[in-house]
């Protein structure tokens, strides 16, 4: 059973993230933005952290580089649905700053309990 911090500022998105990694035996915490979980990370660092890149307080990719600053073997999974720019950019900036993997919203939740398994297993 790992630890995996979930990170998104939309309500639905972050308890149905929850729900099916703690469906995948996973133990799971979330916040509805960056600032509040790096301050979740810095009390209890988990093994992954599934962040999103637009956000309130804290932005995704600073999200990013302060958790990898802090734990830098943590596997961090980075969803995104937009912005100004293709988000497929915004999930490649993502990957330079430190994510290990990403995933444009709307995604399968059954990829991302993939996806997550996977990185847990490397």
């Amino acid at each position: 059973m790992a630890r995996i911090l979930v990170i998104d500022d939309d309500d639905t998105v972050r308890l149905s993230v929850r729900l099916a990694l703690e469906d995948a035996d996973h133990l799971v915490e979330d916040a509805g933005d960056g600032e509040k979980g790096v301050a979740l990370f810095r009390e209890n660092p988990a093994d992954l952290v599934v962040t999103d890149i637009f956000m309130p307080e804290k932005e995704g990719l600073e999200t990013i580089d302060e958790i990898k600053r802090l734990r830098p073997e943590t596997k961090i999974v980075a969803i995104s649905g937009g912005g100004r720019m293709d988000p497929d950019d915004y999930l490649t900036i993502a990957k330079s700053v430190g994510a290990d993997r990403s995933l444009l919203k709307p995604f399968d939740i059954d990829n991302l309990v993939e996806v997550v398994d996977a990185l847990l297993n490397e």
